[in-house]
């Protein structure tokens, strides 16, 4: 296992991080179960491995989460450092150290190692994090009695207000988690922003949520002769990255835990010449993409319910970079969960209002055609 020095905590911290959002689950009379057994085992195997961050956080597997991984850590707890998060939900310190105690007890343990704001935006960190009295000022007392040991925040706001938050944080922060990957790059100068204020970084999602998982030769063309899989080149980019020290995977097999530790042992850094043809390849690719919607949002809300910039975004998982079984598996659940509340392309109706708002003068109505007809099952 690779290891990285953890911003500024002094820390080295193993280059992969065992996120237990996914954990194994089987069904039991119509009923996901988690497989406690064998999450321990997958764990106690990234252990072997060299693996020493697990993260975890009270809403995870149904709020079971917490409490496997820390059966699953009492072995070596003083070995391993354990992340878990603070919903913030109540500007208060007392609902944070409640919150935290309750954690304390999941996990069976008398400290966390780095205690999030769990998703926290610029607008959140002001009004319900950083105020009198509130969960930041407790957070920085528990952190001199111990209880805490580093204090973070995990991200899902838009890349400047990272900036701000570190700013703001003077110092507080020890680390950061956020999105990034060969996907979606937004983070990439907050990210260098975080590492050279000292940060820890850590990148939730660097398969993609599952995306990158799936076989594609465009993306493992990005590496030729480097990588075995499509997950495997969505890592080494991760990790390539200078200023990341932890790609964070959820992982749900003990194949997933044996393949991204391979992956993080015996990586090699590209060399001025991969990495200039990768960047290069990636550019490309996102230039394709752009000609067929750059996600601006102009032509929205639509009348009739659709979300025109995702479903053009499933359709550049196919055409640009060839994740056709999970661009149409997305296209199928539409309207089916909470993350997609819109309409399939089927829907329709060519009133032309879009095209109308759209700065590209793209054809939308013909390519949202295109994308039901390529994307249906």
């Amino acid at each position: 296992m690779q290891y990285t020095e953890f911003g500024k905590t002094g820390i080295m911290m193993s280059r992969l991080g065992f996120g237990a959002m996914r954990l194994p689950s089987k069904d039991v009379d119509g009923k996901k179960v988690f497989d406690e057994e064998e999450s321990i085992r997958m764990m106690h195997r990234a252990y072997e491995l060299g693996v020493n961050y697990f993260d975890t956080a009270p809403g995870y597997c149904d709020t079971i989460s917490e409490v496997i991984v820390g059966k699953a850590v009492k072995p070596f707890r003083d070995k391993i450092y354990l992340s878990t998060k603070y919903p913030t939900e109540d500007a208060s310190g007392d609902d944070f150290e409640k919150k935290l105690t309750h954690s304390l007890m999941q996990l069976d343990t008398d400290y966390i190692d780095f205690y999030h704001f769990w998703g926290i935006s610029l607008d959140k960190y002001e009004n319900k994090v950083d105020i009198p009295d509130g969960p930041l000022a407790r957070a920085i007392k528990l952190k001199e009695q111990g209880v805490i040991k580093h204090i973070s925040f995990s991200f899902h706001d838009k890349p400047e207000n990272m900036i701000e938050i570190i700013k703001r944080g003077n110092g507080i922060f020890s680390s950061v988690l956020c999105q990034y990957n060969l996907l979606d790059r937004a983070n990439e100068d907050a990210i260098a922003f975080a590492h050279e204020q000292g940060l820890g970084v850590t990148i939730m999602g660097p398969v993609g949520g599952g995306r990158l998982g799936a076989p594609s030769k465009a993306i493992q063309d990005l590496m030729p002769g480097k990588v075995q899989s499509t997950a495997e080149t969505a890592l080494r980019f991760v990790m390539n990255n200078p200023n990341v020290n932890i790609a964070l995977s959820g992982m749900s097999s003990m194949e997933m835990v044996e393949e991204n530790a391979r992956v993080a042992s015996n990586m090699e850094p590209l060399s001025a010449e991969e990495n200039t043809r990768l960047q290069a390849m990636m550019e490309e690719n996102k230039r394709l993409a752009d000609l067929y919607c750059t996600g601006c949002n102009y032509c929205m809300p639509c009348p009739k319910g659709l979300n025109i910039p995702e479903l053009f975004k499933l359709m550049n998982y196919h055409r640009v970079y060839q994740l056709t079984d999970y661009a149409k598996a997305n296209y199928a659940s539409i309207g089916t969960n909470p993350w997609q509340k819109y309409e399939n392309a089927a829907a329709c109706v060519g009133c032309g209002l879009c095209e109308q708002k759209c700065p590209q003068h793209l054809k939308i109505r013909e390519q949202l055609k295109l994308t039901h007809e390529t994307l249906k099952a």
